[in-house]
């Protein structure tokens, strides 16, 4: 990686006050921001469709990168950073939250819409239009073992799969490869060789990125299944219902009102890899200000519980 990251090593601390109250105080809604919160890196491809989609929103991305990945975590677990983090981007004014991880979506998003004030998008796997596009139909999906485990997995599955043969393999190793920018070395291509040559050899012709880290190696697995497989990733359709989540609300901003903003990057960890996938993948070279984000499983800044 050639971009030298610039990251603000000040710890923030999370705030508590109302997220109506916030939004209603900067007397126009709809110059809030969106916030965008993944376990750590993947999200940014959420955000990078979703500042493709809707030029006009500002936007605070949040990366629990301290704890990634969430895939190796217990549902109490992810759900409870989940909460806390939701909690946090409220405080800093947010007026709709995307949950920006496959694995999160699948374990608390009702949880969280329960418990916060302001419109929720969740995220899940492309199930529904794999089933639709396979020609074969067979399907692989990549996922965290966390989400093909999932109730809202499998109810994806009974909903949609009907005659088609779902492949469902865990990406373990993965979403570390991503935090850490490698997205083309040689181990990573050998790790990603031996999960889809399977599925090649199976039939496959669609293949569901089933975690948001997954389309940064979509270079990578080009490489190895060249156009046996279609890739679908829903990040475009995450965009899409967030905008109609926005308009429902009256909430969606202007096109031109926020277009020169850059969007506001905090991480639970150093922020240094955030800085440069940022910089590298999506061209955005921006500050990366590290967060202390308390929780009940996490109250001492440092945890490491699982």
């Amino acid at each position: 990686m050639t971009a030298v990251p610039r990251v603000s090593t000040s710890p923030m601390t999370a705030e508590s006050p109302s997220p109506s109250a916030r939004i209603a105080a900067s007397g126009d809604g709809s110059r809030a921001p969106v916030g965008i919160f993944d376990s750590g890196l993947g999200g940014l491809s959420v955000l990078r469709a979703v500042r493709a989609q809707l030029p006009g929103e500002a936007l605070i991305y949040v990366a629990d990168s301290l704890y990634a990945p969430y895939g190796e975590r217990d549902d109490d677990f992810i759900a409870d950073r989940t909460l806390a983090i939701g909690q946090w981007l409220a405080s800093q004014g947010a007026k709709a939250l995307v949950v920006a991880c496959n694995t999160a979506t699948a374990q608390s998003i009702a949880l969280v819409r329960e418990k916060l004030a302001i419109p929720l998008v969740g995220v899940e796997p492309g199930i529904k239009p794999a089933a639709l596009q396979s020609k074969t139909r067979v399907a692989g999906v990549l996922a965290t073992q966390v989400t093909l485990r999932s109730a809202r997995f499998q109810g994806l599955l009974e909903r949609y799969a009907a005659d088609c043969r779902f492949l469902c393999q865990p990406g373990h190793g993965l979403v570390q490869a991503v935090e850490r920018c490698d997205v083309g070395s040689a181990e990573l291509r050998a790790l990603l060789r031996s999960y889809l040559q399977p599925m090649l050899d199976a039939g496959a012709d669609t293949l569901v990125l089933g975690c948001t880290h997954y389309p940064f190696l979509d270079a990578a697995i080009r490489d190895i299944v060249g156009d046996r497989l279609m890739l679908i990733d829903t990040s475009v359709a995450i965009a899409r219902q967030l905008e109609r989540v926005l308009d429902q609300h009256g909430l969606r901003a202007a096109p031109e009102s926020a277009a020169a903003v850059l969007p506001r990057f905090y991480s639970t960890s150093d922020g240094t890899h955030q800085q440069q996938l940022a910089a590298t993948l999506l061209q955005i070279d921006a500050a990366v200000d590290q967060v202390v984000i308390p929780s009940r499983r996490t109250a001492a800044p440092d945890s490491q519980a699982a």
